[in-house]
């Protein structure tokens, strides 16, 4: 399903030019680093630790096994700098509308506001979303994300719902 993306896709940023394409499983590390860069992903217990390797390793791997779902990596000179993870979802609602859910967006600390953010979420919302057949693209923000809220809403995005979660005990 998620094979219809015009990947790899070139774009520019403030900062020079990047490339967005499918992630593998030799950019494992470089996606933990960018979810430990971040400090409410390292307070839920992303902290790039190697006794937790192969349980990312294996979690990059299901989710590139699963046809609706792909891990994208942002390239920039040779580093990987952005990563994010598309669920193509369809649906009853909406007349079985498919959606595309938007996860994990991460860019590296030091690079924010450089325009690599919104290049890739234009790109989801243009390239992706029409090329899978989704009517709409969603995501879910922490609520303590006021930056990344403004973030969205300044790209079109519309704070429409309130999320809940439930964490269930592992045993």
């Amino acid at each position: 399903m998620l094979d219809a993306l015009p990947l790899p896709h070139s774009f520019e940023s403030r900062i020079g030019t990047a490339l967005l394409r499918r992630a593998t499983v030799d950019d494992t590390d470089a996606v933990i680093a960018l979810l430990a860069d971040d400090p409410i992903s390292a307070a839920r217990g992303d902290v790039a630790s190697e006794e937790d390797r192969p349980a990312y390793r294996q979690g990059l791997i299901e989710i590139l096994a699963e046809p609706s779902n792909d891990l994208l990596v942002v390239e920039l000179d040779g580093a990987i700098v952005g990563t994010l993870q598309l669920t193509s979802i369809p649906g009853m609602a909406r007349r079985g509308a498919r959606r595309l859910l938007v996860e994990a967006v991460r860019v590296q600390s030091s690079l924010r506001s450089s325009g690599i953010g919104s290049a890739v979420m234009r790109w989801v919302s243009e390239a992706a979303a029409p090329a899978v057949g989704a009517s709409m693209v969603q995501l879910t923000s922490d609520a303590s994300r006021t930056d990344a809220h403004r973030f969205y809403e300044r790209l079109g995005y519309v704070g429409s719902h309130r999320g809940f979660k439930y964490s269930v005990p592992q045993g």
